[in-house]
């Protein structure tokens, strides 16, 4: 069992990059894993190293135990990208990755005197307008309910409760984050600051996302995409684009 800061165990490579100029590190949604973004691997050019953080408790590290506090996760992650530091790092996080990505982005600054060149937040409320629910304390069914209104996940493989049992236990976890992740001080970041979100999202009005503008002095930019909640899956091809273009400085 690892529960350590080891970054070959927190982050997996879905290519390689023999000597990235610059790593853009991806913190997936509630319920996620370092797989959903599989496609992201070969979507940037080779210069750009992608990581994709695999939380404990699912796929090659199910064996060990689930966090479920946003600080001891942060701490953990923030710990586990310092020898990935020796280039620029830019930080995208969606849903409770946003949250993710911005704690991450405090605790490298605050901590370990590392700026990222940005910080890319995606369907989730800035750190003082979260409003936290308590769905990590319902049923069984009530969680799926929500998986099934959010989309993203093959909600037709819940309908296996053989698969359920495997697939529950980290969403309850990352649910029970999101859930006592409450609104906290606006604390500035030092780089700038991009929002993503989808139109016609259930969860998040694209006036929530503005709100990250007071987290961002050092520049704040907002795209709103077609789609939902999970808009970036859609629209992976026009994201990654806009996203290479941020990270090379050609948008």
């Amino acid at each position: 069992m690892t529960t350590g800061t080891d970054g070959t165990t927190w982050f997996r490579r879905h290519s390689t990059t023999p000597a990235p100029r610059r790593r853009l590190v991806v913190l997936p949604h509630a319920g996620g894993s370092a797989s959903f973004f599989h496609a992201w691997g070969s979507a940037f050019d080779g210069a750009t190293e992608v990581l994709v953080a695999q939380y404990p408790g699912r796929q090659e590290r199910f064996n060990e135990p689930c966090v479920e506090r946003m600080d001891v996760l942060a701490d953990r992650v923030t710990a586990a990208l310092l020898p990935f530091a020796d280039v620029p790092l830019t930080l995208f996080g969606h849903s409770m990755g946003a949250s993710l990505a911005y704690e991450v982005t405090l605790r490298l600054e605050e901590r370990h005197r590392v700026t990222p060149a940005a910080l890319h937040v995606s369907s989730r409320k800035a750190p003082h307008r979260v409003t936290p629910r308590d769905l990590h304390r319902r049923g069984d069914d009530e969680l799926v309910a929500e998986l099934r209104k959010l989309g993203g996940t093959d909600t037709a493989l819940l309908d296996d409760p053989d698969i359920r049992q495997l697939v529950l236990p980290p969403v309850r976890a990352d649910f029970t984050i999101v859930g006592t992740y409450g609104p906290r001080p606006a604390t500035p970041v030092g780089c700038p600051v991009h929002t993503w979100i989808g139109d016609t999202d259930p969860n998040v009005a694209v006036r929530d996302m503005d709100a990250w503008a007071d987290v961002a002095p050092h520049g704040f930019r907002s795209r709103v995409m077609p789609g939902g909640h999970f808009y970036l899956v859609q629209q992976h091809e026009t994201l990654t684009r806009e996203l290479a273009g941020h990270l090379t400085g050609t948008t």
